[in-house]
């Protein structure tokens, strides 16, 4: 069966149709994808994944179509992020 495998980079993007037999994993497809050997960041103990942008784990079965996303990690807490520009917006209003 046919699905991609899609990881985005702030400079570059991939995504790679890969087939794999009926029953595979998330992790079986990251693997046929050959992206752990062109981006060695990637640590499969760690990464997070998810399809068509729900969380799964690296062994949850796919279905033919699937788009296996694999995320980096937030550099910002967007709820911290967002608590400094009301802050800085406030701030900026009483000026």
């Amino acid at each position: 069966m046919q699905v991609e495998v899609a990881y985005a980079l702030p400079e570059q993007q991939y995504l790679i149709a890969v087939e794999v037999p009926a029953g595979a994993t998330v992790e079986q497809a990251i693997e046929a994808s050959g992206l752990l050997e062109k981006c060695p960041e990637l640590d499969p103990a760690s990464m997070r994944v998810g399809i068509f942008s729900e969380l799964a784990s690296l062994q949850t079965p796919l279905s033919s179509g699937d788009r296996v996303e694999i995320y980096r990690p937030l550099q910002v807490d967007p709820k911290a992020q967002r608590r400094e520009r009301a802050r800085a917006q406030k701030r900026s209003q009483q000026r």
